[in-house]
């Protein structure tokens, strides 16, 4: 080529689009091979769990053997299993008290602690409310069997001191009281993710709607109604899915403080499920309980994301 050819555009952008490529795998190659033990322990550990739940829900299997079955195991959920009849509407109320706890509860102390005009106040009781999360979640429960013990326990104690023998209880121990026991656990429901949640969306207004709400002489409540309710809306619209997840799947609680006693009156699906598999080999019957689990959560998750609108957001661009 002379020095005085033109060179064309087009040979140029197609000469350095092959040397980018080129360039990329010489120098990003190497890291996405380490990127490989990754993907695949995701995949053994992940996916591969999920996809033979699905596969082995049509099975009567203990783990070794199996014979196909069809769709008998789920027919079995809501005909032949008292345990997970009486499950599924324990779940419901658990999982409505803790929705309903998770949406006032947080909410109300993110509110004052926003509220406070001294920062080192508001610092401190952020801190102090956040401090239970890094306490282990078994101790918690391990407090609070205490504090139903029969005997020595703190409600007993206390009712006894005050000369109200007869409102003495076996807290864990009667079949109408055990599972609003369970709810009762983690007084007073401040849970500190929710409360950092809350506290982030507040921070996120804008100061100028605090300042027109003032000058338009609205009260705290007004404000509170009006303004940051609508624009924390998202916030609001995680915590709802993420508590429902939660409770749906949640067994452990139940497990440790009464195993789904006293008779069946604390059972859940997670428990059945539990027992199921490890308790009586029944593998299959246990993956059909996880499946409808699965679903469950899906056809929830999928109504919150497209009909449950999070309010008005704020954009500085906007």
């Amino acid at each position: 080529m002379s020095t005085t050819e033109v060179i064309r555009p087009q040979q140029l952008t197609a000469g350095t689009r092959k040397r980018g490529v080129d360039y990329y795998i010489r120098k990003l190659g190497p890291i996405y091979l380490f990127l490989i033990p990754t993907f695949a322990f995701l995949l053994v550990f992940t996916y591969y769990p999920i996809f033979s739940a699905f596969f082995h829900s049509f099975f009567r299997w203990d783990g070794v053997h199996g014979q196909f079955v069809g769709f008998q195991n789920f027919r079995n959920l809501f005909t032949v299993d008292m345990q997970f009849r009486i499950a599924v509407p324990n779940v419901l109320k658990l999982t409505a008290f803790r929705v309903t706890v998770a949406l006032t509860i947080p909410l109300l102390a993110a509110e004052i602690i926003f509220g406070l005009k001294n920062s080192r106040m508001a610092y401190f009781w952020r801190v102090a409310l956040i401090i239970p999360m890094v306490v282990p979640w078994i101790v918690l429960i391990l407090v609070w069997l205490f504090i139903y013990d029969p005997q020595m326990g703190i409600i007993n104690t206390l009712l006894k001191g005050v000369g109200l023998d007869k409102w003495t209880r076996l807290w864990l121990g009667d079949m109408r009281l055990a599972l609003w026991c369970i709810a009762f656990y983690g007084f007073p429901w401040i849970s500190g993710l929710n409360l950092l949640i809350y506290l982030a969306g507040l921070d996120a207004i804008s100061p100028e709607l605090f300042d027109a709400a003032a000058i338009d002489g609205a009260s705290r409540i007004r404000r509170i109604r009006h303004i940051d309710i609508p624009m924390i809306g998202g916030q609001l619209k995680l915590i709802f899915i993420m508590t429902i997840i939660t409770q749906l799947q949640n067994f452990q609680d139940v497990m440790i403080f009464t195993n789904g006693g006293p008779g069946l009156s604390t059972f859940v699906p997670g428990l059945v499920l539990y027992h199921s598999a490890f308790y009586y080999s029944k593998m299959g019957y246990a993956s059909a309980i996880g499946v409808f689990l699965f679903v469950i959560i899906l056809v929830i998750t999928m109504f919150n994301m497209r009909f449950m609108q999070s309010g008005v957001e704020y954009s500085p661009e906007g």
